[in-house]
C-alpha cells in the first residue's frame, strides 16, 4: 500500500482521510493535520510533507475536518476524536503505541490539542496558540478577511508568507470562535496537564502568527514538567513555509519522543 486516498472515517459528516505508507515497514504513525484557519484548506496539501516522512519510515494519516460555519470550535477537535477512534479500530501497519500528531497553523493548534488530550507527541509549525490573551490585548484591532485568492490550489508552503497581519489573525480566530465565552477553553496553554505529550513548537519571528503563543505554551509545559523544544526562525515564513529548515530537527524530535532511537 503506497497510498490510499479519500477513505471515510466519518460517514455522517463525509470526512475523509489519506493514508501514505513507506516502502518498507513503518516504525510509527503520524497524524498530519492541515492548516487553513479553520475556514479553508484540504488534506491533499500535505502530500509533500507526508512523503518526506514516508522516506523516514513513518506511516502518515492526513484527515480533513469540518470548516467554515460547520467547523466552529470545538467541531474540528471533535472530528479528531472520531479520527482517533477510527485509527484505534483499524488494522493499520504500525505499532499504535507509537503515534504522534503534526500540523501547521490551525493544524498546529489541533496537533497540540491532541497531545494534551491523548498524551502523544506533537509538532506545531506556527500553531494558533495565543487566543484568549491575544484577543484581550488587541481590542482595537479591526478584524479583516485576508486574501484567499488561489488558496484552494496553492501549496501550503506558499501561503501567508508576508509577515504580521493582526487584522487577518483576529478575523479567522473570531470566525472559529464566534462566542467570546469560549476563548479560554480554546487556548491550549490553559489546559496543559502532567499527562500532556512532549511538543516541538516553531514560529517565525515576524510572521502573522504571534510568537507569544509559543512563549505562553512553553511556560505552561515547563510548569507541568512536560519535555518540549521551541524554535524561532528569522523572517516572515509561516508554517510549512519553513519546513525545509526544521524538517531534520522535527524528525529527530519524533524519533526521540516515540522512543525509536
Amino acid at each position: 500500500m503506497a497510498q490510499q486516498l479519500n477513505l471515510y472515517y466519518d460517514d455522517i459528516h463525509q470526512l475523509a482521510l489519506d493514508l501514505y505508507a513507506p516502502r518498507g515497514a513503518a516504525k510509527a504513525g503520524i497524524i498530519m493535520i492541515h492548516g487553513g484557519g479553520w475556514f479553508r484548506g484540504d488534506k491533499r496539501k500535505e502530500a509533500d510533507w507526508a512523503k518526506r516522512l514516508n522516506d523516514r519510515d513513518f506511516f502518515v494519516i492526513a484527515p480533513n475536518y469540518r470548516e467554515n460555519t460547520a467547523g466552529h470550535w470545538p467541531a474540528p477537535l471533535v472530528d479528531m476524536d472520531r479520527l482517533w477512534t477510527w485509527i484505534q479500530k483499524r488494522d493499520l501497519p504500525f505499532n499504535k503505541r507509537a503515534i504522534a500528531a503534526v500540523g501547521g497553523s490551525a493544524g498546529g493548534n489541533m496537533a497540540v490539542e491532541m497531545a494534551i488530550k491523548y498524551g502523544i507527541p506533537a509538532v506545531s509549525l506556527s500553531g494558533i496558540l495565543d487566543i484568549a490573551d491575544w484577543l484581550s490585548q488587541h481590542n482595537d484591532v479591526v478584524a479583516v478577511q485576508g486574501d484567499t485568492e488561489n488558496f484552494a490550489t496553492a501549496a501550503s508552503r506558499t501561503i501567508n508568507q508576508d509577515g504580521v497581519n493582526n487584522s487577518f489573525y483576529k478575523w479567522f480566530i473570531t470566525q472559529y470562535l464566534p462566542h467570546p465565552s469560549d476563548y479560554v477553553a480554546a487556548t491550549p496553554a490553559y489546559h496543559v496537564t502532567d499527562t500532556t505529550g512532549p511538543m516541538y513548537l516553531a514560529n517565525s519571528l515576524n510572521e502573522f502568527v504571534p510568537t507569544s503563543g509559543v512563549a505562553r505554551l512553553s511556560q505552561a509545559l515547563g510548569d507541568a514538567g512536560i519535555p518540549h523544544a521551541t524554535r524561532m526562525l528569522a523572517g516572515t515564513a509561516h508554517g510549512e513555509g519553513y519546513l525545509d529548515q526544521v524538517f531534520e530537527s522535527t524528525t529527530l524530535f519524533l524519533n526521540r519522543s516515540l522512543h525509536l532511537l
